[in-house]
């Protein structure tokens, strides 16, 4: 049974100026260097007129990132391939959708999330929900990757923000 997840996080930078550097392969290999080191890689970035975004970056799990434990699980390869799309939805706003498609594991998760203006900044807010489909295990390494994604959005949400700051 899939497993929901909920999170939002503040950012003093508004919402154009985030969709601005979800567009600058910059800011990804600034991001990836900060969240995925060695072992996360920038597949495809494209950006349209509207200033939408489709970005996908890969993560090999297997680079020293998988818990100990987990890794006599799952034997082989195993990779996640993060796909994200961001639209403006009008009112000043900002859609996205993420997908995470997994390699070497029966499990997927999807997400929706909007970027609202808010004084002062604006609001990421992330719903989704993550499905590992092991017998036994997979409700634990559901929620390891419900508890990861809620602490990770707001160390997002501030590396974006100082990211800003730094690069305009």
């Amino acid at each position: 049974m899939p497993r929901p997840f909920d999170v939002h996080a503040d950012s003093p930078a508004g919402v154009e100026q985030i969709l601005a550097a979800f567009g600058a392969e910059g800011y990804w290999h600034d991001r990836i260097a900060e969240f995925g080191g060695g072992a996360t890689t920038l597949d495809t970035l494209e950006v349209d007129a509207d200033g939408g975004v489709v970005v996908a970056t890969t993560q090999d799990l297997r680079n020293d990132l998988l818990p100990g434990p987990l890794t006599k699980v799952f034997r082989g390869s195993l990779t996640l391939v993060r796909s994200e799309t961001w639209r403006r939805s009008g009112d000043g706003e900002v859609a996205g959708t993420v997908t995470i498609d997994a390699s070497g594991v029966p499990g997927d998760g999807v997400g929706s999330a909007a970027l609202q203006p808010r004084p002062g900044g604006s609001r990421l807010t992330f719903t989704g929900t993550i499905e590992v489909k092991i017998p036994l295990v997979g409700g634990k390494v559901e929620k390891a990757i419900c508890d990861q994604i809620v602490a990770e959005i707001p160390q997002l949400t501030r590396f974006t923000s100082d990211w800003i700051a730094t690069h305009g």
